[in-house]
C-alpha cells in the first residue's frame, strides 16, 4: 500500500468518525448553522446583519458549540464568532425550553464507547 492510500484511508476513517459523531450529538443542540466555510451545532446563538454598501455582512454569535472539522483535536467549544458575506441558514431543532432527550448514557452507546467511571 502506498503513502498516498495510506493517507485517504486515514482521511476517509476521520471523516466517517465526523458523521457518526454529528449524528449522535445532534440531538443535544438547540440550532444548526450552516455557513459557507462550516457547520455548527449550538445552544445559544445571537446573529446580527452587519450593512454595508454592496452587500450584507452576517456576524454570528454562538455558545455551547459543537463544530464540524475532522481535523480539530476537540469539536466542542464554548464560544464561537463567524463572520461572514455568504449566506448563513439556521435551524431551530427544539423549542425555547424544552431539554434534549439524550443522556450521557445514551451519547455514549451511540458513540460506542463505555462512560468513565467519574461520569456514571
Amino acid at each position: 500500500m502506498s503513502n498516498l492510500d495510506e493517507l485517504d484511508e486515514y482521511e476517509a476513517e476521520l471523516e466517517l468518525r465526523l458523521k457518526k459523531e454529528y449524528t449522535a450529538v445532534f440531538g443535544l443542540f438547540r440550532y444548526c448553522v450552516v455557513t459557507q466555510d462550516s457547520t455548527y451545532l449550538c445552544n445559544k446563538l445571537d446573529l446580527r446583519v452587519l450593512p454595508q454598501a454592496s452587500y450584507p455582512f452576517f456576524h454570528v454569535v454562538m455558545e455551547d458549540v459543537w463544530v464540524w472539522d475532522k481535523n480539530r483535536p476537540t469539536r466542542m467549544i464554548p464560544r464561537a464568532e463567524v463572520y461572514t458575506s455568504s449566506d448563513v441558514t439556521i435551524e431551530e431543532l427544539r423549542g425555547e425550553g424544552e431539554l434534549p432527550t439524550l443522556t450521557p448514557e445514551a451519547l455514549a452507546e451511540k458513540l460506542g464507547e463505555p462512560l468513565a467511571p467519574e461520569d456514571e
